[in-house]
């Protein structure tokens, strides 16, 4: 269920996100609804980052337990062995 809001933004502001929604084919209303989606989501990944290097400073990782084998890496854009290389 859609809600109408109604929000104050500067007029430059508001020229940039109709020309830019003119541009992607959308509405003022869609570009917006999308960039509030974009930014709450990158809000979300910032807090988990943060978490994340929160948890490692409380427990950081015992020397070698990260480490992988330089076999173990793969990064598909070595040639395989025993092609013409």
């Amino acid at each position: 269920m859609a809600r109408i809001v109604q929000m104050t933004l500067d007029e430059d502001l508001v020229k940039a996100v109709d020309a830019e929604a003119k541009r992607l084919g959308t509405t003022r209303s869609g570009f917006t609804r999308e960039a509030l989606r974009e930014a709450l989501l990158r809000i979300r990944i910032r807090a988990e980052e943060e978490r994340h290097r929160r948890g490692y400073e409380r427990n950081p990782p015992r020397p070698g337990e990260l480490a992988v084998a330089e076999s173990d890496l793969s990064w598909g854009d070595t040639p395989s062995s025993g092609g013409d290389e």
